[in-house]
C-alpha cells in the first residue's frame, strides 16, 4: 500500500506570521506588566518585589519607543501600573523595615 502524497502545509507552517501587530504588541507589553504586578504582589522576599518592580519598569521604558506601533493607551495603562507598583514596592519595604 502505497500511502497518497500530502499537498497540505504542515501545521507548524499554517498561520505562522514573523511580524507581530501593533495590537499584539501592546497586548504583550500590558499582559507582561500585569503578571509582573501580580507577582510583586505576592512577593515575600524584598529581591523578589525588587525584580518585579524592575520588570514593570523595563515594559513602560519600551512603550516610550516612537514608532513600535505601542498605542497611547497602553503607555497610560503601563504607567498607572507603574504607579501601583510603586506603591506595593515600597509597602513591601516598609514591612521589611518594621520587622527587621
Amino acid at each position: 500500500m502505497s500511502r497518497p502524497e500530502q499537498s497540505e502545509t504542515p501545521l507548524s507552517e499554517q498561520g505562522r506570521q514573523p511580524m507581530l501587530s501593533e495590537t499584539d504588541i501592546n497586548y504583550i507589553l500590558l499582559n507582561g506588566a500585569q503578571i509582573a504586578l501580580t507577582k510583586l504582589k505576592r512577593s515575600q522576599k524584598f529581591d523578589d518585589s525588587l525584580f518585579y518592580y524592575a520588570e514593570i519598569g523595563a515594559y513602560l521604558e519600551v512603550s516610550l519607543s516612537r514608532g513600535a506601533g505601542i498605542t497611547d493607551e497602553t503607555r497610560v495603562a503601563l504607567e498607572s501600573i507603574h504607579r501601583q507598583a510603586t506603591y506595593e514596592h515600597m509597602n513591601h519595604n516598609k514591612a521589611l523595615r518594621s520587622a527587621s
